[in-house]
C-alpha cells in the first residue's frame, strides 16, 4: 500500500491527510506530528504530495469551519481488523451533534459485554473528524480520551451543537 501525504492548514492549524488509490485513509491530528501516520500504517510507505488530497482538506475546512455536516469523500479503511472496520462502521452512522457512549455502542454492534474492544476500535480510528469518533462519550457522560486532543474533541462537540 503506498499512502500519499498531503499538509493542509485550516484556521492556522496543521493537519496531515493520507490517502491511497481507495481514497481518504488517515486525518492526522491538528498541528500532529509529520509521521503520525505510521502509528496507523507502520508496514506502509508514504510520499509527500502537496497537490494531492485537496477535495478531502477542503471537505474538512468545510466542515471545521461550520459550512457542512457531512463527508463525501471514499474512504480507504480497509487496514482494520474486522472488528475495528465494524466500529468506524458505525461511527460514521451517527448523527451530527448527537452523541452515544462506549457502552452504547458495544450494544449497537451487538456486543455488550466487548466495550473495551470497542472502545480500543474506536481509539484506533486513523480518520479523525471524518469518521467522528469524537462523538463517543464515557458512560458517565464525561469526554473520555480523543487522538486529537480534549479540547479539540470539545470544540468539535461544540460546533455540532450550533449548527
Amino acid at each position: 500500500m503506498q499512502l500519499v501525504l498531503t499538509n493542509i492548514t485550516i484556521q492556522q492549524r496543521h493537519y496531515w491527510l493520507g490517502s491511497t488509490t481507495r481514497g481518504l485513509a488517515f486525518v492526522g491530528s491538528p498541528n500532529g506530528a509529520a509521521d503520525e501516520w505510521r502509528h496507523f500504517f507502520p508496514q506502509v510507505t508514504a510520499t509527500i504530495d502537496e497537490q494531492a488530497n485537496q477535495t478531502a482538506g477542503q471537505a474538512l475546512a468545510a466542515y471545521l469551519t461550520g459550512q457542512s455536516t457531512t463527508f463525501d469523500l471514499p474512504l480507504d479503511q480497509t487496514t482494520g481488523t474486522a472488528l475495528q472496520q465494524q466500529v468506524w462502521q458505525a461511527l460514521q452512522q451517527l448523527p451530527y451533534g448527537q452523541t452515544c457512549t462506549y457502552s452504547d455502542l458495544a450494544a449497537q454492534l451487538n456486543r455488550p459485554q466487548a466495550v473495551r474492544a470497542i472502545a480500543s476500535a474506536v481509539g484506533r480510528n486513523p480518520l479523525l473528524v471524518v469518521v467522528p469518533c469524537h462523538r463517543v462519550l464515557r458512560k458517565d457522560g464525561q469526554l473520555g480520551g480523543y487522538r486529537g486532543g480534549l479540547p479539540m474533541k470539545r470544540r468539535l462537540l461544540a460546533l455540532e451543537q450550533t449548527n
